[in-house]
């Protein structure tokens, strides 16, 4: 019974404190997206936290530890489980005022919510390991050290592994991240009173064992627990905002953990608050978009231009490839997307949904508009999406795609611009003439064909007065030839090195 018992120590020890670290990069993502920056942050702060409780716990673990003693400590090493597991969530929120303000560097921001709400926990889960370890290597029978240690390394991944799997498929889909944070302490606090229970501190354990349940729901019940997300899906955190007070009509703004992802008039589905999307509307239209038009697009988000041109255009066909199936019930729910026989919603990645069209020449426009964070998802970018794009436009057609950049150095920008002159006759960089907000990001419009677009300015014909320029193509070639940056490919498609300068920029990133 004992090896029983410190086999489902290891166990249920390693896979609640990789819940912890999955969580953790899901419960950073609202203050500071979710990045290779952000991931590196957490699982750095994680792994530094299961290397100190080691070597705390090898301390732990001396000659003064027999059985009893081991019991007991490993009950109150699992109390501070469940304890720094509560507070981690109350932990970021009361650091938010201090990281997550205007001038904090993006990297700074990132290690310090790490550090304030997953060092903790991840050390204290750390401890446990050496001091069961120890108990089960004394109480082995001679030659079969080596057998128990195996068992326990094995056990140990296994508990890492259903963790993690626990974590990315069931727990956040169904309980959310700060309710797995929840059960995590209810987890801890229920193994600690099995723990005080054998080391004969019956007080204890019963103690534990009504902190399992009366803690968290406790704790889900107060402010510090209160949603931050109207729904959290497996991609995102997902907000509805009424934005209602910054145009003056009925509008709802769509935000996805950190960032704007799109704004929606209830009574205007063809005024386009964002400039962007305005300019996509109008450049189509100055190349000569049909009556009918055949649309691919990569990414929902709020559904903004899908919904205006189902309005606008009611005898197109228009697919909206969009991998989050809450975002599309969102957009339907409550940025009135309505069903229209234009418009049709595929709940795939957009890479994989276009090429799941036969190639040909299909549709008059593909637009990407899935950005991650401050960065395109990397298979699109690449050559060989490119490539797919390419084989399914009619002549004449076009590929846009929106890119939140640099307007000094734009590095990934000009990768991207180099990388569709390899497949596309015309590509052109367009942008907003009117004045920019202030700060280093501004938002481009590229767009790829094998015709170029005849006009060099464009005035919107329609909703808010804005002027849009293509920048010169010479200067553009000019750039990404002095820059040195690289053709994208799926086999190398360095994003978030090309757009660190913007990342982890406090006045580029926006903070």
């Amino acid at each position: 019974m004992r090896a029983v018992f410190d086999a489902t120590t290891i166990l249920l020890s390693s896979a609640l404190g990789l819940v912890v670290e999955i969580i953790a990069g899901r419960l950073l993502a609202p203050y500071v997206g979710m990045s290779v920056y952000s991931w590196t942050a957490v699982i750095a702060v994680v792994l530094g936290g299961f290397s100190i409780g080691h070597w705390w716990g090898g301390r732990l673990a001396g000659p003064d530890c027999g059985r009893a003693q081991g019991h007991a400590r490993l009950a109150w090493i699992l109390a501070g489980c469940a304890v720094a597991s509560l507070a981690a969530v109350p932990a970021l929120r009361v650091a938010a005022p201090v990281l997550d303000r205007e001038g904090v560097s993006p990297l700074i921001a990132m290690l310090g919510f790490a550090l304030a709400g997953f060092l903790a926990p991840s050390l204290l889960v750390g401890a446990v390991s050496p001091i069961v370890t120890k108990l089960a290597v004394e109480e082995a029978p001679r030659g079969e050290v080596g057998r128990v240690l195996g068992r326990l390394f094995a056990v140990s991944a296994l508990g890492a592994i259903g963790g993690t799997l626990a974590a990315g498929f069931v727990f956040v889909a169904w309980i959310g991240s700060s309710g797995t944070m929840l059960a995590c302490a209810g987890c801890y606090a229920a193994l600690a009173a099995l723990h005080a229970a054998a080391a004969g501190r019956r007080a204890a354990a019963l103690g534990l064992a009504a902190a399992a349940i009366a803690l968290p729901a406790g704790a889900a019940a107060t402010p510090a627990y209160a949603r931050v997300c109207d729904v959290e899906s497996a991609y995102a955190c997902l907000r509805v905002v009424d934005a209602e007070p910054m145009v003056g009509r009925p509008a709802r703004l769509l935000v996805l953990d950190h960032l704007a992802h799109g704004m929606n008039l209830r009574d205007e589905p063809t005024t386009f608050v964002q400039p962007y999307l305005h300019l996509v509307d109008e450049l189509m239209a100055a190349r000569g978009l049909p009556a009918a038009p055949a649309a691919f697009f990569a990414g929902g988000g709020a559904f903004t231009l899908p919904r205006a041109w189902a309005a606008d255009h009611p005898g197109g066909r228009l697919m909206v490839a969009e991998i989050d199936p809450a975002i599309a019930a969102l957009a339907r729910r409550d940025f009135w997307l309505p069903d229209s026989p234009a418009l049709e919603v595929i709940l795939r990645d957009g890479r994989v949904a276009l090429q799941a069209v036969p190639a040909g020449p299909r549709f008059d426009l593909v637009f990407a508009d899935a950005f991650q964070d401050l960065a395109m998802p990397v298979h699109l970018v690449t050559r060989e999406w490119h490539q797919a794009v390419r084989a399914r436009l009619k002549p004449g057609g076009a590929y846009l795609v929106n890119v939140m950049e640099d307007r000094r150095a734009p590095r990934f920008l000009l990768a991207l611009l180099r990388t569709l002159a390899e497949d596309f006759a015309a590509v052109e960089v367009w942008v907003e003439a009117t004045e920019q907000p202030a700060g280093r990001r501004i938002t481009y419009l590229v767009l790829a064909s094998d015709a170029p677009t005849a006009a060099a300015r464009i005035t919107a014909r329609r909703g808010p007065e804005r002027l849009w320029v293509r920048l010169p193509p010479h200067y553009v070639a000019s750039r990404w030839d002095a820059a040195r940056v690289p053709v994208l490919t799926d086999d190398f498609a360095p994003v978030d090195r090309l757009m660190s300068h913007l990342i982890l920029s406090p006045e580029a990133s926006g903070r």
